[in-house]
């Protein structure tokens, strides 16, 4: 079931983009070499708390950090560690936030709460001509996806979107991964395929609120879990790169709520 907003609730998603954006900018100028992902962790959920909202990534299905911190080969999902990072590497950040509303229930005991995600792929330092193109081309991969959301379109328009871009420039989408529904739980209903075809799939409603993120990798799109027993890498060890928005279907087309 997919469950629809109110234009009161995507309005309290939308301050909570904000919010999570701005993190996320700090933690982009946080990315050098020698930082270490730890504390790159130690600083997203420094940043969420003072903004006066929660992790929605830590503790959710047992994940055991703030920000996901995924070098290189690793597409998403891992977990911060001690690795620094080098000069060349690229990293993904994703991160989730979970942002209290001003309604609260009946018992007047518990606060409710929208949940919020965001990703990046950044560079550390000086990284080579091909790395600058695999990140252009996944955000601007990530813009056609944006473009295409608007009531009467489907899902399977999206996907199709980014594959045909991905692949006419050399690259392959990740196909085991996806995007989903996001709200009061940070996974909701529907699935947002990376690949698809036109017309087909869930027609969009306004009211949907969803998470694109396409990823991409310079090699094969298949993916193998990676040691931390948390996160995705290529099969193949090939870069890979991610980009995500929390949107929203609305009467006029995409609002993008993490901006």
């Amino acid at each position: 079931m997919i469950n629809l907003k109110s234009k009161k609730e995507i309005a309290v998603m939308a301050e909570a983009g904000r919010i999570l954006a701005e993190i996320m900018k700090q933690l982009k100028e946080a990315v050098k070499p020698g930082i270490t992902t730890q504390e790159l962790d130690r600083l997203a959920e420094g940043l969420i708390l003072e903004a006066g909202a929660g992790c929605s990534f830590k503790g959710y299905l047992n994940f055991p950090a703030c920000l996901c911190a995924s070098i290189n080969e690793e597409i998403c999902h891992n977990a911060p560690s001690s690795r620094q990072l080098k000069e060349g590497d690229i990293i993904s950040l994703d991160l989730g936030l979970r942002y209290p509303d001003s309604e609260i229930s009946a018992n007047n005991k518990k606060n409710k709460s929208f949940c919020l995600d965001m990703a990046i792929t950044a560079p550390v330092g000086e990284v080579s001509f091909n790395v600058h193109r695999l990140i252009r081309i996944t955000k601007k991969a990530l813009k056609l996806a944006i473009k295409k959301v608007r009531i009467g379109n489907t899902i399977g328009d999206i996907g199709n979107a980014i594959q045909r871009y991905v692949e006419s420039q050399g690259f392959n989408v990740i196909r085991e991964l996806c995007g989903h529904g996001i709200g009061r739980k940070p996974h909701e209903a529907p699935d947002i395929l990376n690949f698809g075809k036109r017309h087909q799939g869930e027609k969009l409603k306004e009211g949907m609120v969803f998470c694109l993120e396409p990823m991409v990798s310079v090699g094969d799109w298949r993916i193998k879990e990676s040691k931390d027993g948390h996160g995705f890498e290529t099969k193949d060890g090939s870069l890979s790169c991610f980009f995500e928005h929390t949107v929203a279907v609305t009467e006029t087309g995409c609002q993008v709520l993490t901006k």
